[in-house]
């Protein structure tokens, strides 16, 4: 079994306004999917879990009467908070903790949801709370996306030595901790779900065709956890100089590509008595 492997609570402290902006949505195909295999009763709670700034809590929200969306960092709540009330979404509930900290109900939501954040978090503590928050039959779902930097073509493996060397270069290398993907490799999520006593029910998943440009990958780059704007700091002007020489050529010839790919993976709680 892999140990835990801690993240920095902080890492995406200053990143909100970008990870809303930036971080391409989960494709309308796969949220109508979820939702169909997860069959909420239209009646229920939803729990979104390291929310970021909703990304699952929003398109799901239409589904529930009411969703907790939750998040360590108050500049995701913030956000989250903002986007509720421009959308009229009274029943949005923001919650600023941590997901191993979160005082919930059990049995008080039928579908639980984790947006490239699991890894983040204890796992085995969470997915243990999750399976008791959970009303009997209810769903978790991991969902994932792929990053820009990670892919075949040239100018995604140009992109991860640029950020690469900028780590290296602004001392950013520990902020996400070496080997963080070998617990998940030696132990893996299915594992963990069903040791707390989850069903698992299979993965899903999408791809979506898409063309980047160039501020936009700088904006994306600015919501993660490795180089954030705290960390760019005085040499953000010099980092987009530095992504532009590395991959103008290519937007130019409107070569920024990828296919992302986009998945979930969906567990069953207890079953109904």
């Amino acid at each position: 079994m892999g140990s835990q492997v801690r993240f920095d609570p902080d890492l995406y402290q200053g990143t909100a306004g970008y990870y809303e902006q930036f971080r391409l949505p989960y494709p309308d195909a796969m949220i109508a999917d979820l939702a169909r295999r997860a069959a909420p009763s239209g009646r229920g709670r939803l729990l979104d879990l390291a929310c970021g700034t909703g990304q699952l809590a929003f398109p799901l929200r239409d589904r529930f009467t009411d969703v907790w969306a939750v998040d360590a960092e108050p500049g995701m709540t913030e956000v989250v908070r903002a986007k509720a009330d421009a959308v009229g979404a009274d029943h949005v509930r923001a919650v600023t903790a941590r997901a191993e900290d979160l005082d919930a109900e059990p049995g008080g939501f039928e579908l639980i949801v984790i947006g490239n954040a699991f890894h983040r978090l204890n796992r085995s503590l969470v997915a243990q709370r999750a399976y008791t928050w959970l009303k009997p039959g209810g769903c978790l779902a991991l969902c994932w996306s792929t990053s820009p930097w990670v892919g075949p073509r040239d100018w995604q493996q140009a992109l991860d030595r640029l950020l690469r060397s900028w780590q290296n270069t602004l001392g950013a290398s520990g902020r996400v901790p070496p080997g963080w993907d070998r617990a998940r490799q030696q132990d893996p999520d299915h594992e963990v779900l069903s040791r707390a006593g989850f069903d698992v029910a299979g993965r899903h998943e999408f791809s979506v065709e898409y063309r980047w440009t160039i501020p936009e990958l700088a904006g994306h780059i600015r919501s993660t956890s490795f180089l954030p704007p705290s960390v760019l700091a005085d040499h953000a002007s010099e980092f987009d100089a530095d992504l532009i020489a590395e991959l103008g050529r290519q937007w130019a010839n409107h070569r920024l590509t990828e296919t992302v790919d986009f998945a979930y993976e969906l567990a069953r709680g207890s079953a109904p008595s």
